[in-house]
């Protein structure tokens, strides 16, 4: 087996989108970095594909959203890239006195909205409720949110930096299910407010651990305004832009190898393994960026993981021959489905699903929320599909946990659970709007959290790594690493991926932050 040796002052374990981010920052700035992805192309789970044979439609296939990229990024990086805000931002499916109606929040006229608060609640009182909730959690977006691509906060700071009382107390010390009970009256609306804080996250509104305040934090402040932006092209289009901003700078991307070990005595330099195509290698690096989980990189040291992370999602793609007619007669479609569609989020309803998914079923009714990417985004479909007039959308269900999958007749059931509640929203069943592939199947692609662990190596299926930490530290950091929220066990080895302090999301954030530490503590 051919065996080589090469040095560098980065060596980056991982290409997904915060690997190529802090590739691009520390090749601009003159660093030798070299960046390692065991997949045949980089980025991750941000990546856009076709999924089904003879349907010319690319699909962000795993994640498909981006909120939390900041902006000084797509500037420092010179990327190339078009994001698009959805106007529509919700709608949710009810019925109320027997007849179908829904709640839409339109994120462009306020007087739509308290129009639609009013026809479902019957008065303005949650009206004003979320007016008022949308601007205290809008005011402490505007005060986080500049501190993620800050060296990391203690507790102190930041709770001085929001300066408001009642705020830091709703988020950050009270368990979320408190202040949305005190907030809000109707059950659906306390619902629709709750699933920002269970994405990909398996918990419930009152866990005393506030993992469920923090999942919601990294939702509700991204740039300062907590939108969700469609990216032109597919996440693909993403990490495309960053790949060509490291390559641009001189970084090496190197793909198809696995990286198999890390060994290191935390001083000096530290050495990774890698298989590729022609054998195995080495590679030196004066300091080592992770791109990968923790759990992962306590596995290439050597080291014991600890308890597994779990993810909590089934993400479904479909391609649709056309958008499906509701049964509330005065919701459009192409509104409904073009911001997140609602299936049974109820506040009662997660709560159940929690329980039901506990104690080791598949809930009864499956949470979930669905958007359609070509109603904002049509450059996803190719001609054919264009003429043809088809349409995809995305289901992302919740409260879906890793350890019900162990059974591998339990993703049909789910998947057969979830578009079951779908339909009840529905005017038509979805299976009659599914388009068919090249060999008459239908569109239609489901994967658990144990798809994510063995198509992109997230342990677990967990997006986020592990469980989100709150963005401050709890003691005064000490060195570089530390103080960006990058720093593991081993002083020459970094974290830069979702699993660092400020992770999570389609964000760049941790690449950054890891590449400031670099930069800091290796200075020319």
């Amino acid at each position: 087996m051919a065996n080589s040796s090469s040095r560098h002052d980065v060596v980056i374990v991982g290409g997904g989108h915060n690997g190529l981010v802090a590739a691009a920052y520390l090749a601009r700035a003159g660093r030798r970095v070299l960046l390692l992805e065991r997949l045949p192309r980089v980025g991750g789970a941000a990546v856009s594909a076709p999924a089904f044979t003879g349907v010319d439609v690319r699909l962000s296939r795993y994640s498909y959203l981006v909120s939390l990229l900041p902006r000084t990024v797509v500037r420092d990086l010179g990327l190339r890239l078009d994001l698009r805000r959805r106007r529509i931002a919700s709608y949710t499916p009810a019925v109320r006195d027997g007849k179908p109606t829904g709640l839409l929040v339109d994120a462009a006229d306020a007087g739509r909205t308290r129009a639609s608060f009013r026809a479902l609640t019957g008065a303005d009182r949650e009206w004003e409720a979320w007016r008022r909730f949308q601007a205290m959690t809008a005011g402490l977006a505007e005060r986080v949110f500049p501190t993620l691509t800050e060296p990391l906060p203690t507790r102190a700071e930041l709770r001085r930096r929001v300066g408001d009382d009642a705020a830091w107390a709703a988020l950050f010390e009270r368990p979320l299910g408190e202040t949305l009970e005190a907030t809000f009256a109707d059950d659906l609306v306390r619902g629709v407010v709750l699933t920002d804080a269970l994405i990909g996250t398996f918990t419930h509104a009152h866990d005393p651990s506030l993992r469920q305040n923090r999942c919601f934090l990294y939702h509700v402040i991204g740039n300062g305004t907590g939108d969700w932006d469609v990216p032109v092209g597919g996440m693909g289009a993403v990490t495309d832009a960053l790949a060509t901003a490291a390559r641009a700078a001189g970084a090496e991307l190197r793909t198809g190898c696995e990286v198999t070990a890390l060994a290191t005595d935390g001083t000096g330099d530290a050495e990774v393994t890698y298989r590729h195509r022609d054998g195995e290698a080495t590679a030196v690096g004066r300091r080592i960026l992770v791109n990968a989980a923790p759990a992962t990189l306590a596995r290439l040291l050597g080291e014991d993981p600890g308890p597994a992370p779990e993810g909590a999602q089934l993400k479904v793609n479909m391609v649709l021959r056309r958008l499906p007619r509701l049964r509330d007669p005065a919701a459009d479609p192409r509104e409904a489905f073009a911001g997140t569609f609602h299936v049974a989020e109820g506040y009662r309803q997660l709560e159940t699903a929690y329980n039901e998914a506990a104690a080791g079923r598949i809930p009864s009714a499956p949470p979930s929320e669905l958007y359609c990417h070509s109603l904002t985004d049509p450059s996803i479909l190719g001609p054919d599909a264009v003429r043809q007039g088809r349409q995809t959308l995305t289901l992302f269900g919740l409260q879906q946990p890793a350890r019900l999958f162990a059974d591998p007749a339990a993703k049909e059931r789910a998947l057969a659970a979830s578009l079951a509640r779908l339909d009840e929203a529905l005017a038509e069943p979805i299976a009659d709007c599914l388009a068919t592939d090249a060999d008459g199947r239908p569109c239609v692609e489901a994967k658990t959290p144990l798809d994510l662990e063995r198509e992109i190596g997230l342990p677990g299926g967990h997006i986020f790594h592990r469980d989100l930490a709150f963005p401050y530290a709890t003691e005064e950091p000490r060195g570089a690493a530390a103080r960006w929220g990058v720093a593991t066990a081993h002083p020459n080895v970094l974290l830069c991926g979702a699993g660092a302090i400020r992770g999570g999301g389609v964000s760049g954030i941790p690449g950054h932050n890891a590449a400031r530490a670099v930069l800091e503590d290796l200075p020319f």
